[in-house]
């Protein structure tokens, strides 16, 4: 019998909470957000943009579309000052994984299996500006190997970043 009353309080307190929830929610539902309109009264809604419609700045949907082969620099990327930036940039969102020496020995890097590519091998040096920009930009195919920094790094400073890159030359074995 103890059980059955138990049973019982433990069925109703349930029904209670449950009512209770649905009480606010029902009654105060400005709190949940529920609608928040998009466009205010008496406001003018944005524009309706026609398709294929392009930002003339900015243009982050042109780089994703875009071939490694076609991308091409918004900085030069021989600049002694643009080098700089860009070191600044690799100290600052590449050297935890790739290390201070570009060789994937850098403190997150050690953990991973393989390493992160070394920055100053022959095959990475090789690769045309736009392919690194893209690598960088977008990760790797969907192999979380390389975090996509588009969303991060402006676009400017992604190419700073392979000037920085490009810098360091192949290294000697």
């Amino acid at each position: 019998m103890k059980k059955f009353v138990f049973l019982i309080l433990i069925l109703v307190a349930a029904f209670v909470a449950y009512e209770a929830l649905m009480f606010y929610d029902n009654n105060f539902s400005y709190g949940r957000m529920r609608e928040t309109p998009a466009v205010k009264p008496y406001e003018h809604p944005l524009l309706i943009m026609e398709p294929g419609t392009v930002p003339f700045e900015g243009g982050e949907a042109l780089y994703r579309a875009a071939t490694p082969e076609s991308l091409v620099s918004s900085v030069p990327l021989d600049d002694a000052e643009v080098i700089g930036r860009g070191a600044k940039q690799y100290f600052t969102y590449c050297q935890q994984c790739h290390g201070l020496q570009h060789d994937g020995n850098g403190t997150v890097g050690q953990s991973f299996a393989p390493l992160p590519t070394d920055l100053r091998s022959g095959k990475i040096q090789q690769q045309s500006s736009g392919y690194l920009f893209q690598h960088i930009s977008y990760g790797i195919g969907g192999t979380g190997r390389q975090p996509a920094l588009a969303t991060t790094v402006s676009i400017d400073k992604r190419w700073e970043i392979i000037a920085y890159i490009k810098s360091l030359g192949t290294r000697k074995k």
